[in-house]
């Protein structure tokens, strides 16, 4: 069964629900029903059920935006970050092992570079109740406080020197400069 729709010279096109058979060599038409009378809402909604969609009822919405953070930045810029290796630098060397401490960092780093802010703003930023972009829930890091944050920094100091040695290691010696 389909939709169709044929033109009338002067007068509208009429929409006419029918279905499609062979007898021999030839293609036949039968008409099942003439909802031309029908508002164009209607017809759509019929179009829809006949390609396999499924029926709301009038006034209701199929689904409903409860809210939506933006993510462009925070995919470019932890992409980025995972792609030169920062979130094996800082933590163990599987990244898909659970490391709060290395994801706070991960997530401030991500934080500074998208919108810097203070570490008060950037919990705030982080907790899934007042989250200002995707950040926390791709890294999953869930509630997140400013004594978390805090906590993650003393955490990150505790390794500042292999962190700065893995560094060094990566760049030129003899005093030229990385390009």
């Amino acid at each position: 069964m389909y939709i169709e729709t044929v033109p009338n010279r002067g007068s509208p096109p009429a929409i006419l629900l029918r279905e499609s058979h062979r007898d021999g060599d030839r293609v036949r038409k039968r008409t099942l029903l003439n909802p031309s009378h029908w508002p164009a809402e209607h017809v759509e909604g019929l179009r829809g059920v006949l390609k396999g969609g499924t029926v709301v009822a009038a006034g209701q919405q199929p689904f409903a935006i409860e809210r939506s953070l933006p993510h462009g930045a925070v995919a470019a810029v932890l992409g980025m970050a995972r792609a030169i290796g920062l979130d094996r630098l800082l933590g163990p060397k599987k990244p898909d092992e659970p490391n709060r401490p290395r994801d706070l960092v991960m997530a401030m780093i991500v934080s500074r570079v998208i919108a810097p802010a203070s570490k008060l703003a950037t919990a705030k930023a982080l907790d899934p109740a007042t989250a200002a972009s995707s950040l926390g829930v791709e890294l999953g890091l869930g509630d997140v406080s400013e004594d978390e944050l805090h906590a993650a920094l003393d955490w990150l100091r505790e390794r500042q020197e292999a962190v700065e040695t893995t560094l060094a290691k990566r760049h030129p010696k003899g005093g030229t400069l990385a390009p």
